[in-house]
């Protein structure tokens, strides 16, 4: 139903579009919708943006290999035996999450050469689960879903030109971003135990909305054009500053690259590679304590390599003008992860953004 709607929406707009450019404006003037702060504003240009992601994670892995739910529960030692009702192994199972992001963006050109910008979300997570029997064995006592939702971490934050604009398609920008700990990392819901029992615990880290702490998020970004093609790369990183509940999550490292063909100037199509590495968590959280693997540190974090195709669309006249509509669907290449874990099998980005 979300791709019919989606597809309805492109075909309107495309529709509508002339075939030639105005005002010089292009489709491929901004990175795929999934690059952040990837261009700068001229003096006084004020810029709006929502974007819509969903990602799907089904199955776990432990390194490279994909793993079911009873070689798990049967051979995954628990790092909590000991403590008092935690069996020796993992009994309960992640089969699959959604995450879904809501992002609202601004960016207004302080000068033709540095641009501010800031971004906050709304975010929801389900995750489903199955939990075995007693403590060993791989007799299915049944299954559950845990949620989450609310206001994530926000981001502010400057672009500085490192390009001299000699040509007018060039740009080279450091970005320097902080992310502010507005999002919830105490979420509860109610679980399935192996003893049958359903108490109301909190819920393992990746079921939480905030980091808990200011990140600095430093980028590095060029982007050029040569006719009807348009190159571009960005590396970024995240660095923890502290920790809260008791830890800090794993730094992130990312490079991202990509091509876009523009074969007319309201349209291009791009094709783009993400890699990233992820770290463990530092620490943990004395509450987040349980027989999955989403509660342990260590199964957190990885590497993994990413292709993504896209599309940007320019309004040129009429009630589109200047509007900018984009989409890109992301497949996972490569999957090397600290697990038992989660992988990511789809992810999917539309957006919207307008300059004034």
């Amino acid at each position: 139903m979300k791709l019919n709607i989606l597809s309805t929406a492109l075909l309107a707009v495309s529709f509508s579009m002339p075939a030639y450019a105005d005002s010089g404006s292009t489709a491929s003037d901004h990175a795929p919708i999934g690059v952040m702060a990837d261009h700068r504003h001229k003096k006084g240009e004020v810029m709006l943006s929502y974007r819509y992601m969903n990602m799907r994670m089904q199955g776990s892995r432990i390194g490279t290999n994909s793993v079911t739910p009873e070689e798990i529960v049967t051979t995954v030692p628990n790092r909590f035996a000991g403590t008092p009702g935690q069996p020796p192994t993992l009994r309960v199972v992640p089969t699959d999450m959604t995450m879904q992001m809501h992002m609202f963006g601004a960016m207004y050109g302080l000068t033709d050469r540095i641009t501010l910008l800031g971004m906050t979300s709304y975010v929801r997570n389900e995750m489903d689960h199955v939990t075995f029997q007693g403590g060993m064995g791989t007799n299915v006592l049944g299954n559950f879903t845990t949620s989450s939702d609310g206001i994530g971490d926000t981001m502010i934050g400057a672009l500085i030109g490192l390009d001299n604009r000699k040509k007018a398609h060039r740009e080279v920008n450091a970005g320097f971003v902080l992310s502010i700990p507005t999002g919830s990392n105490t979420f509860e819901d109610d679980v399935l135990a192996p003893n049958g029992m359903t108490p109301t615990l909190r819920l393992p880290y990746p079921m939480q909305i905030g980091s808990g702490t200011f990140d600095l998020k430093p980028s590095l970004i060029a982007r050029d054009r040569f006719g009807d093609v348009s190159l571009g790369a960005q590396i970024t990183g995240t660095f923890r500053l502290g920790s809260d509940e008791g830890y800090s999550r794993g730094d992130v490292g990312e490079l991202t690259a990509w091509m876009a063909y523009e074969p007319r100037p309201w349209v291009s199509l791009s094709t783009r590679l993400i890699g990233r590495t992820v770290g463990r968590i530092d620490g943990i959280d004395p509450l987040i304590v349980a027989p999955v693997q989403t509660a342990d540190p260590d199964f957190q974090g990885g590497e993994t390599l990413e292709i993504l195709f896209g599309m940007n669309l320019l309004g040129q006249e009429g009630y589109v003008r200047g509007h900018r509509l984009a989409f890109e669907v992301g497949l996972p290449l490569v999957r090397d992860l600290n697990g038992p874990q989660l992988e990511t099998d789809v992810m999917f980005t539309l957006g919207w953004q307008k300059a004034f």
